[in-house]
């Protein structure tokens, strides 16, 4: 698994227990799962088609930098699918971890389209 990005913690993304709030950490990870996903895809007309089971391990605090794990899962012809891990950066412990984000490549219209994956030049 490659971590691509970081984000540090901010007192706005915290929830009344003062730790990360898991709605902020799920929005990330669907920004930067669509990032990474329309990379490997080579195209930006992409759409969330699913997220599977989501299990959080541990929580994050104000302050704490966390890096987004991705990695390619599956391959389909119009879809992409997506395994990640967010982790604490300083002491490499597991936040959460999603198994399968289905991402499918639409055209103009909304229609799934094939996309330009190739794992030679997978990212």
């Amino acid at each position: 698994m490659k971590y691509f990005s970081r984000r540090v913690i901010k007192p706005g993304d915290l929830n009344p227990a003062h730790r990360l709030f898991g709605g902020t950490l799920l929005a990330w990870i669907d920004e930067e799962a669509a990032i990474f996903a329309g990379c490997q895809m080579k195209s930006q007309h992409l759409v969330t088609k699913y997220i599977s089971e989501i299990n959080f391990l541990s929580s994050a605090r104000n302050g704490d930098v966390v890096e987004f794990g991705m990695e390619v899962a599956e391959v389909g012809t119009s879809s992409l699918t997506v395994k990640c891990v967010v982790r604490n950066k300083a002491t490499q412990t597991e936040i959460i971890q999603v198994d399968r984000i289905v991402f499918v490549s639409i055209d103009e219209a909304g229609r799934p389209t094939p996309h330009l994956y190739s794992a030679a030049n997978a990212a």
